[in-house]
C-alpha cells in the first residue's frame, strides 16, 4: 500500500491511518484493553501483564519511560477510514540504547563513524523489560493478518517520515516477526533460558526428571541457600504493602548501585503497579532475623511467570538462585503455569532446570548501506545463536532417557 502524509501528524492511505500518541495516556484504558493479550481472561490470546495498560502507564506516569530519560512515547495507533481503532504498537523515540537488552551499540558506532546519525531511533518494546510479548497489537474481532500488516507498513512509513535511522521491534512473538520480515524488516535472534512445567504436580515431580547427580546438587543448593535461618515469603495481591515495596526497592537499588547495574525504575513506579495490578505481581522475599534481606519481583501471566528484578542487602550463598529460579519453579507448579521466563542471559540457569530458548526481534534500517551491513552480520549471528542453542540443549541436567 502507498502511504501518504496528510499533513497533521498522521500517515494514511485510503484504507487506514496511523496516528502517533505521545503517551499511553492518549489511549483510554478501555481502548488499550480491547487489544488481544492485554487483559486477564483473554482465552484466545492469553495475557501478558507487561503489555497491560496498568504496567505501561505506570512506566510513563512515574517518569521512568519519558522524554527526559530518553524514552519519548511515540506509540502508533492504527485506525480505519471511519476512525475505528484497529491496532497499536507500543513505541518510543529514543536518544540512546540503554534499557533494551538487545544490543545495537556496534551498529550505532559504525554508522556514526561513517558520518551517519543513528539517534534518535524508534524502539518498539516494553521499556527495561526483556520479555517476549505481543508488539503488533490487534483489536479483538479484527482480521489479525490485515491489521498486523498495516501496523508493520505504518511503522516503516513513520520511520521514513521522521527521517530517523531505524525502527527496532524487540522481544517480539514469532508471529509478529514473520509479518515484519515480509514488510522488509531484518530478523535477529538471541538466547534466554526458560523453565517448562510438564504437568508437574509437585517440585519432586520436576526433580524426578533430572539426572541423579544433578538432582542431588539441586537439593543441596536449596538447603544451603536457607541454612542461615532464612525463610521465604510469597507476596501478592493485598500482601503488597507499601512497607513491602520499601523493602524490595532497597534491594533493587543495591543491585543498581553495583558496577553492572543501572536502576531504571523509581520508587513511585512500584507503588503504581502495586495499586493497579497487585494480583499480577509476585514478590519472592527472603526473611532473616525478622526482616527481609533479599527479594525478586515476578509478573503473573495467564500461563507464564515472568521474572524481572532481584536485589539483596545481605549476601548468602545460593540465595540468588533460590529466590529467582527455584522459588519461581515452585510457584509455577503450584499455580499450574506452563512457563517461567527468568529474564535476560545467564547460562547458570541451565543447571537449574531452565532450557535454552530462542528470542526474536525485527529491525528496519532506513539507510541502504547500513541495512546491508547489518543484514550480513545478522546472518552470521543467527547461525551462531542456533549453534549455541543446540550445544546447550545437549548439556541440560535432565535424564537422557527422558530427552530421547
Amino acid at each position: 500500500m502507498d502511504q501518504g502524509d496528510d499533513g497533521d501528524g498522521q500517515t494514511s492511505n485510503a484504507d487506514y491511518s496511523i496516528r502517533v500518541a505521545a503517551g499511553i495516556g492518549a489511549f483510554t484504558c478501555e481502548e488499550w484493553n480491547s487489544f488481544g493479550g492485554t487483559t486477564r481472561g483473554d482465552t484466545e490470546n492469553g495475557y501478558n501483564p507487561l503489555v497491560s495498560f496498568a504496567f505501561l502507564s505506570a512506566l510513563e506516569e512515574s517518569g521512568c519511560a519519558v522524554r527526559r530519560t530518553g524514552w519519548q512515547g511515540h506509540h502508533l495507533r492504527l485506525e480505519n477510514a471511519q476512525g475505528r481503532l484497529l491496532g497499536a504498537v507500543p513505541c518510543y523515540l529514543k536518544s540512546h540504547s540503554q534499557g533494551e537488552y538487545v544490543f545495537d551499540h556496534g551498529w550505532s558506532d559504525a554508522f556514526e563513524r561513517a558520518g551517519g546519525r543513528y539517534y534518535p531511533k524508534l524502539q518498539c518494546s516494553v521499556p527495561f523489560t526483556p520479555v517476549t510479548g505481543p508488539r503488533l497489537l490487534v483489536t479483538r474481532g479484527e482480521d489479525i493478518g490485515t491489521v498486523k500488516a498495516g501496523l508493520a507498513a505504518g511503522l516503516k512509513a513513520v520511520t521514513d517520515k521522521l527521517g530517523v535511522s531505524s525502527a527496532h521491534v524487540t522481544f517480539a512473538q514469532e508471529s509478529d516477526v514473520e509479518v515484519l520480515e515480509a514488510a522488509g524488516f531484518l530478523h535477529r535472534t538471541d538466547q534466554q533460558f526458560h523453565f517448562f512445567n510438564e504437568g508437574f504436580s509437585t517440585y519432586d515431580d520436576f526433580l524426578a526428571t533430572l539426572a541423579s547427580r544433578k538432582r542431588k546438587a539441586m537439593k543441596k543448593e536449596r538447603r544451603e541457600a536457607l541454612a542461615d535461618g532464612i525463610s521465604i515469603d510469597w507476596l501478592t495481591g493485598k500482601g503488597l504493602t507499601e512497607k513491602a515495596w520499601d523493602d524490595f526497592f532497597a534491594f533493587y537499588m543495591d543491585t543498581g548501585s553495583r558496577k553492572w547495574g543501572r536502576p531504571y525504575l523509581n520508587r513511585q513506579f512500584f507503588s503504581l503497579i502495586g495499586e493497579r495490578m497487585a494480583d499480577d505481581i509476585l514478590l519472592v522475599m527472603a526473611r532473616r532475623n525478622g526482616r527481609y534481606v533479599a527479594g525478586a519481583i515476578n509478573f503473573i501471566g495467564s500461563d507464564a511467570l515472568y521474572g524481572r528484578n532481584w536485589g539483596c542487602i545481605e549476601d548468602h550463598p545460593f540465595l540468588h538462585f533460590e529466590v529467582c529460579y527455584h522459588q519461581a519453579i515452585d510457584f509455577a507448579i503450584a499455580r499450574k503455569l506452563k512457563v517461567v521466563e527468568a529474564g535476560a542471559q545467564g547460562e547458570h540457569k541451565l543447571a537449574r532446570g531452565y532450557r535454552p530458548v530462542t528470542m526474536h526481534s525485527a529491525h528496519y534500517i532506513a539507510h541502504p548501506g547500513l541495512r546491508n551491513a547489518v543484514a550480513d552480520y545478522l546472518k552470521r549471528e543467527r547461525r551462531e545463536v542456533e549453534r549455541m542453542g543446540e550445544y546447550l540443549g545437549e548439556h541440560t541436567p535432565f535424564r537422557k532417557d527422558l530427552e530421547e
